[in-house]
């Protein structure tokens, strides 16, 4: 069945904040594993449940002028503050104390506020419609 999901910029404009994002490296072009099948998704998505932190799928950064397969991404619903215990948590999961990722197809991405608000305008009403209607 089809899912209609939020592109990770969306998710930042509507929590008014910066906002955790995964993408997993092996499941888009020209790789093409399929994201499900992932040992490295399956194990982060398995801790963040056992951990009790939210997450949920997620589109790339919204584009006016490319059309994306959805590849596995991942939003965690925990704020960027290094003062949070449950960021520490996250941050300490996926990366080594020097900031390297222990999952080496894996990237751990903070999409700023600052640039989700860069697709402001695609909030408005209609504005998908239209865009699909002149794609």
């Amino acid at each position: 069945m089809p899912q209609l999901l939020e592109h990770i910029d969306a998710i930042a404009r509507e929590l008014n904040r910066d906002v955790l994002y995964l993408e997993f490296l092996k499941a888009p072009r020209p790789h093409r594993a399929d994201y499900k099948s992932l040992e490295t998704r399956m194990l982060i998505v398995q801790w963040l449940d056992s951990e009790g932190i939210e997450w949920r799928e997620c589109g790339q950064l919204a584009s006016e002028t490319v059309m994306r397969s959805y590849a596995g991404e991942i939003f965690i619903n925990v704020p960027f503050d290094e003062t949070d215990n449950r960021y520490r948590k996250v941050q300490a999961f996926l990366e080594h104390p020097d900031g390297t990722m222990r999952f080496e197809d894996v990237r751990f991405y903070v999409v700023e506020l600052q640039l989700a608000m860069k697709n402001a305008h695609h909030d408005e009403p209609g504005f998908w419609e239209r865009w699909a209607d002149n794609f």
